[in-house]
């Protein structure tokens, strides 16, 4: 049987690892929400439920970007996410996940609104996946 290659996984940047700091800060004084190491990422979870990941020491895709998930992700919520040229779709086993691409201080705001939409989608899901 073939494996599916894995996808690369480049290093983290200075700046990116600041930025995911000043977010990771953010979140942790949010009800519920926790975080853990994850393989280079900064897991984090609304009580058992992760919904994004914040790069450490590697990033998903690209240098500056971080992942997150929303479920259910309707179709209005999609072209919605797709009209964002910073979101991209990650597939992490067989979970769909969405990427965030920073390129300045002003995008911690957009990257903000969606994990804290990703948050109460978490706070809505019956499993953790």
């Amino acid at each position: 049987m073939k494996r599916a290659k894995r996808p690369a996984m480049p290093p983290v940047s200075e700046q990116m690892k600041a930025w995911s700091s000043a977010l990771e800060a953010e979140i942790g004084g949010w009800p519920h929400a926790s975080t853990r190491s994850f393989f280079g990422f900064t897991a984090l979870y609304r009580k058992d439920k992760i919904f994004g990941m914040l790069p450490r020491t590697r990033a998903w895709e690209t240098g500056s970007s971080i992942v997150f998930k929303m479920e259910p992700l309707t179709p209005a919520l999609r072209v919605r996410l797709e009209k964002d040229e910073r979101i991209g779709f990650a597939l992490m086993g067989k979970t769909p996940w969405l990427t965030f691409e920073l390129s300045s201080d002003a995008d911690l705001h957009g990257a903000l609104d969606c994990l804290g939409q990703a948050y109460e989608s978490a706070g809505k899901r019956k499993k953790s996946s």
